[in-house]
């Protein structure tokens, strides 16, 4: 399961990369993304996969009985998905008032038109 997540991951910042490569903004957008959900991924594998094992502390024991599910790293993925989300509708709200003013979402007119 997780050579699978592994491989994911490698081929979700590659399509990332090559994305944010591209001379259009929507698809920067789009590789940002791509890269926020890969990042996600890569915490999550960071920790170890149980399933079924809750962390909880048992009556009488100072620390939980391994293997449990650390919830560090499931909490941090929460955070950054809604950080993520509302960075993206920040940029697609940007790049839509850019594309009404300017009329392209193409980079290198873009950089034309600031001159």
């Amino acid at each position: 399961m997780e050579i699978l997540l592994a491989i994911i991951i490698g081929v979700l910042y590659a399509a990332a990369i090559y994305m944010m490569m591209s001379r259009s903004i929507v698809k920067l957008i789009i590789g940002l993304a791509l890269l926020g959900h890969a990042s996600n991924l890569l915490i999550f594998n960071m920790g170890p996969l149980v399933r079924g094992r809750p962390p909880l502390i048992h009556e009488g024991a100072e620390v939980p009985i391994p293997p449990f599910a650390d919830p560090l790293p499931q909490a941090l993925i929460l955070t950054a998905i809604v950080i993520g989300l509302g960075a993206i509708a920040f940029a697609i709200v940007l790049v839509r008032s850019v594309y009404q003013q300017v009329g392209t979402d193409d980079i290198d007119e873009l950089r034309t038109t600031e001159r």
